[in-house]
C-alpha cells in the first residue's frame, strides 16, 4: 500500500495555513463541506472554522494539527472532522495551545473522528493554556466494525474554566483505549466522558489521572453503557496536593444487555507519605519528590516544546 507523507495544518488565532501531501486530502472545514454531500451529513448547519482531513492511505507518520492563540481577547470556534478509511493506519497528534499565559482568549472546539471497518488510529491530543483563558472542548469518537483507537487526551496548563465532553460510540468487535490525564492548578476543569458498547464483542477502556493542586476544582463524570454484549471499564484516579483543591470522580456503569459486562474503579487520595520519605532518603528534596511521583502517575514520557508557531512532542522531532 503506497503511503502518503507527512502533513500539517496550522491556525494562528483565526489565520490558517495548510500544507497538503499525496493521497490524504486536508482542507478548511468550510471548503469540504461545499466540495462533498456527504460531509453535510456530520453538521446541522455549515461550519465557519476548523479543518478536514480524510485519511484514504495508510501513513507512517504522525498527521499534526497545530490551532494557536497567540493574541490578546482572541475567540476561536472550530468544527472539525477527521476520517479515516476503511484497513488505514494513522497516527494523528492535535495540539490547542495559548502561546502566552495572560490572553484573556477563548476557544471552542468541537471534533468528530470517525474510524472506518479495520482503521487503527493513534491519537495524541494536548492542551496547554493562559490562566485566564476559558476552553470549551468536545469531541465524538465514532468507531466502526473491528476498528482501534487508543487516544491519550492531555492538559497540564490548565485556564481559568475549562469543560471536556467526550463521546466514544463503539460497533461491533471496535476496541478503544482512551486516556485522559489533566493537572490544574488555580482553574476549574469540568469533563464529561461516555463511551457507548453499541456491537457485539465491542471492547472499551476509559482511564482518568486527575492531579488538583493550590485553589483548582477537578470534576470527573465517567459513563460505560452497555447497549450490546461488550466490555467495558472505567478507571478514575486522584491525587489531592493542596487542601484548597478539590476532585470530584465520578464512574457510572449503565447495562443494558445480559451478555455486557462493565466493570469500574475509583480512587482519590494524596500521595503516600511512605514514598515521600524514600524518595527524600535518596537526595531528592520534597519538591523534586512530589514532581517525580506526580510525572509517573500522569504517565508524562514525552515533553511539549513550543518553538515559534510549533507545539509539537519530542517524540515527533
Amino acid at each position: 500500500m503506497k503511503n502518503a507523507n507527512h502533513v500539517s495544518y496550522y491556525q494562528i488565532d483565526n489565520d490558517v495555513k495548510i500544507h497538503e501531501e499525496k493521497d490524504l486530502i486536508i482542507l478548511p472545514i468550510v471548503k469540504a463541506f461545499d466540495a462533498y454531500d456527504w460531509v453535510k451529513g456530520f453538521y446541522c448547519k455549515k461550519p465557519e472554522n476548523g479543518y478536514f482531513i480524510w485519511v484514504k492511505k495508510s501513513i507512517d507518520k504522525p498527521i499534526i494539527t497545530n490551532i494557536l492563540m497567540c493574541s490578546m481577547y482572541v475567540v476561536q470556534n472550530t468544527n472539525n472532522l477527521v476520517v479515516v478509511e476503511k484497513n488505514v493506519e494513522a497516527k494523528l497528534q492535535s495540539v490547542c495551545a495559548a502561546k502566552k499565559k495572560y490572553l484573556y482568549g477563548k476557544h471552542i472546539g468541537e471534533t468528530k473522528i470517525v474510524a472506518k471497518e479495520n482503521a487503527m488510529i493513534e491519537i495524541n491530543n494536548y492542551h496547554s493554556w493562559g490562566k485566564y483563558d476559558t476552553v470549551e472542548s468536545s469531541m465524538e469518537l465514532i468507531l466502526k466494525e473491528n476498528a482501534q483507537v487508543s487516544y491519550n487526551n492531555k492538559c497540564h496548563e490548565v485556564p481559568m474554566q475549562m469543560n471536556i465532553r467526550n463521546s466514544n460510540y463503539l460497533d461491533k468487535k471496535a476496541s478503544l483505549n482512551f486516556v485522559t490525564t489533566v493537572l490544574a492548578e488555580r482553574g476549574k476543569v469540568d469533563m464529561y466522558d461516555d463511551t457507548y458498547l453499541n456491537g457485539k464483542d465491542a471492547n472499551g477502556i476509559s482511564r482518568v489521572r486527575m492531579i488538583s493542586r493550590y485553589k483548582s476544582q477537578i470534576n470527573a463524570y465517567s459513563n460505560m453503557i452497555g447497549n450490546e454484549a461488550g466490555t467495558g471499564h472505567l478507571d478514575c484516579m486522584g491525587l489531592l496536593l493542596s487542601d484548597s483543591g478539590s476532585i470530584v470522580a465520578e464512574p457510572k456503569l449503565v447495562n443494558r444487555n445480559k451478555d455486557a459486562s462493565l466493570t469500574h474503579e475509583a480512587s482519590v487520595g494524596k500521595i503516600s507519605e511512605d514514598i515521600l520519605n524514600y524518595l527524600r532518603s535518596r537526595g531528592l528534596t520534597e519538591d523534586q519528590a512530589i514532581d517525580l511521583v506526580v510525572t509517573g502517575f500522569l504517565g508524562e514520557e514525552d515533553e511539549i516544546v513550543i518553538d515559534g508557531s510549533n507545539i509539537q512532542s519530542k517524540q515527533y522531532m
